[in-house]
């Protein structure tokens, strides 16, 4: 065996299934031990993956080619503007095919090395160790590929040929412009990933890996189609989505189909199909309501180039889906029954289907779409905004004219359904879970979907108050419902343990992550309040606030940060979860008239600042309707300074509450205390304490008095 990759094995036998790996390839993490991995006989390769990829390769750059000249991608440059000529024009489509499918390769590996695979203890298994190696190799390659791909972008958008091109302008491009940025991002990402890759063997850092592969394929879906006109909340949020459920659906097959000789394989696709289903709705769902903000109109669907190579994407989607059935009706049964050929067979086609609708989608993205990214007529708020400027607001307005947010929908959606679930099968066990605790989450959720998608969203871009009542709401009044709700303490009761005890499940990872050193930091009384402070006095007192309203990806950071923050800071005040530190209820109760204070103030200083607060948003996008910024931001800090009062006594009469049922429990145990030891003879420690208390009082002012019981 090689120093770099662990031999195919011939046999998953837990004796044998202890992965290889020196001590100088896991410096971090417990290095796995096992038998002389010369001891185990490895599989003769056969070229049957070799022709799998060639086909895939094919398929993906024949459609992409035939997706071009449909889509109008391709066609003659305007006489009179640069062009960067016929190298460019075809090198950018190819590389970024081939982008995506390095991308898509390496979170599939690793999702699949991390969560679907079986581990050895705290280390993950051969064929996990297998995936992580090979997952370095291609997120190595795929950042390799994003630099390509911005030299090539600047040569196409600057019409400049490749061996014209200046490095001054493409470093400014990289760290100047959106669209190089991204790619610059992606780049570093990736980079990131190849190295993580190979640090070590364990679980954790696996699942860690794991996380930050899909958030490396994400930045350049914020500067294509989908940013550059109105309806960002839809559009960005959708197009992200879609990415990352189509980058974990393909990725995982691709992986299987790399372990396909493992006796792992038939349970590995039993939860890849679990995974698959959810993910071929998130495709499905994100894809028809990109392509809605995209095509502008029904009738674009057969009257548009674009439209076509819509067309032709739902019709592999819909493909992938007949095969997926299949594969779950037919295939898994076949593997369970010992016949493991079955699954690669059929998912061999499906991955050529697969790389056919990559290509397609490449081609997608470089077609001009029959909504205008912009134009010399285009609405300057509404490119900025996404919607165009409100009327003033009336409570109509307010509670009407919706402004969906996909990223919160989804969160929404997940949350309530997710929940639910939970109660239900709670109730199928014959567990009562409190109805209470249900309608304070259900509360919590539905707050949260009308603060960020109804009116108020809308004026909250354009008006500091409508802003501030809005974060007012998600980092007070969301968070404190949520919390009552208990979700970790649902999900730890409801989750079932996975069959195979090598396999972590959601509800293994979730208690990891409740008593992880994280959740204690993050859980300590100062940490929660100066998070919760900060988020405060750090947004609107810099120029922060400004720089994450232009922005939608800030925009949505700004406000999950607010419900988590208040999340937080109400899990360690009120929180019954498991995970946060045990505190004496005193100290909650001066930790919260600390957060109470730390409000009033922030609001009294917010009342008398004569500046306006991230000017060169709030001019750009101040209605003519309006009061005058000053006059808007001081009515701002009055919500500011008014709105946490009533949370705030709310959050008292818990505490208080909370504290009284701790006592009551306290009294109890001690009575119970008392009766076993009045059945029994035995003393215990109330009754050992009260003759200590006679003892002192017979002994007060007897100074001679030398012996004195000791105190228990």
């Amino acid at each position: 065996m090689s120093d770099t990759e662990p031999r195919q094995f011939a046999s998953d036998d837990p004796s044998a299934a202890r992965t290889v790996a020196t001590a100088s390839e896991t410096p971090t993490g417990p290095a796995l031990t096992g038998p002389d991995p010369s001891a185990v006989r490895p599989k003769r390769p056969d070229g049957s993956g070799r022709v799998l990829t060639v086909a895939a390769v094919t398929a993906g750059v024949t459609l992409l080619v035939l997706g071009l000249r449909v889509g109008g991608a391709l066609t003659a440059a305007i006489p009179g503007l640069p062009d960067a000529g016929a190298s460019t024009a075809w090198a950018l489509p190819v590389f970024r095919l081939l982008s995506d499918g390095l991308a898509t390769v390496t979170v599939g590996m690793l999702v699949t090395a991390a969560f679907l695979l079986p581990g050895d203890g705290r280390s993950v298994s051969p064929h996990g160790y297998l995936l992580l190696r090979r997952a370095s190799r291609t997120a190595l390659a795929w950042a390799v590929t994003a630099l390509s791909l911005m030299v090539l972008t600047v040569s196409d958008l600057l019409g400049q040929p490749l061996e014209t091109l200046e490095p001054a302008t493409v470093l400014s491009f990289a760290t100047t412009i959106s669209q190089g940025q991204s790619l610059t991002l992606q780049a570093g990402l990736a980079l990131a990933v190849a190295l993580l890759a190979r640090t070590g063997v364990s679980r954790g850092l696996a699942a860690t890996v794991t996380v930050l592969a899909p958030v490396a394929v994400l930045p350049p879906a914020f500067t294509g189609h989908s940013a550059g006109a109105g309806n960002h909340q839809i559009a960005v949020t959708s197009l992200a989505l879609h990415i990352l459920a189509a980058a974990v659906w393909v990725g995982a097959l691709v992986a299987l189909l790399v372990v396909r000789r493992s006796r792992l394989l038939p349970d590995a696709a039993a939860r890849y199909s679990r995974l698959a289903l959810g993910c071929f709705v998130a495709v499905a769902v994100s894809g028809l309501a990109n392509a809605a903000v995209r095509l502008g109109a029904v009738d674009q669907l057969w009257q548009s180039r674009y439209g076509w190579l819509v067309l032709g994407k739902l019709a592999a989607l819909l493909i992938l889906g007949v095969l997926g059935a299949a594969h779950r009706s037919r295939t898994l049964p076949a593997m369970r029954a010992g016949r493991r050929w079955a699954f690669g067979r059929l998912a061999a086609g499906e991955l050529i289907v697969f790389a056919a609708t990559v290509g397609l989608a490449v081609a997608l993205s470089r077609s001009p779409t029959p909504v205008a990214e912009s134009g010399v007529d285009a609405d300057p708020i509404t490119e900025l905004l996404g919607f165009p400027m409100p009327t003033a607001p009336t409570a109509g307005n307010l509670l009407g004219q919706p402004l969906p947010d996909m990223f919160f929908l989804t969160l929404c959606a997940l949350g309530i359904g997710g929940y639910l679930a939970g109660v239900r099968r709670m109730h199928a066990r014959g567990h009562r879970w409190p109805v209470a605790r249900t309608a304070s989450w259900l509360g919590g959720m539905l707050l949260l979907a009308a603060t960020t998608d109804l009116g108020v969203a809308r004026y909250a871009y354009v008006l500091f108050s409508a802003h501030m009542a809005q974060h007012m709401v998600l980092s007070m009044l969301v968070p404190i419902l949520l919390v009552g709700g208990a979700p970790v303490t649902l999900a730890l009761r409801a989750l079932r343990r996975p069959a195979d005890p090598r396999v972590r499940g959601a509800r293994e990872w979730l208690l990891i992550a409740v008593h992880s050193r994280a959740t204690r930091v993050l859980t300590h009384p100062l940490v929660a309040l100066g998070i919760y402070t900060a988020s405060l006095f750090g947004l609107y007192f810099s120029d922060l606030l400004g720089v994450l309203m232009r922005s939608h990806l800030g925009h949505l950071a700004m406000l999950t940060h607010f419900v988590v923050a208040g999340y937080l800071l109400f899990w360690v005040l009120i929180g019954v979860d498991p995970g946060r530190r045990r505190l004496p209820h005193p100290l909650l109760v001066i930790i919260h008239l600390a957060s109470m204070m730390a409000h009033g103030f922030f609001g009294l200083v917010l009342m008398q600042t004569t500046t306006v607060i991230a000017p060169d948003w709030y001019i750009a996008v101040h209605p003519t309707w309006a009061s005058s910024l000053l006059a808007d931001q001081q009515l701002g800090a009055g919500i500011a300074w008014a709105f946490g009062e009533l949370p705030a006594v709310v959050v008292m009469i818990v505490l208080i509450r909370q504290w009284i049922r701790a006592d009551q429990r306290e009294q109890g145990r001690l009575d119970r205390a008392a009766d076993r030891a009045d059945a029994t003879g035995a003393e215990d420690d109330l009754a050992r304490y009260n003759a200590f208390l006679a003892a002192a009082g017979r002994t007060d002012g007897d100074p001679n008095l030398a012996a004195r019981p000791e105190q228990p």
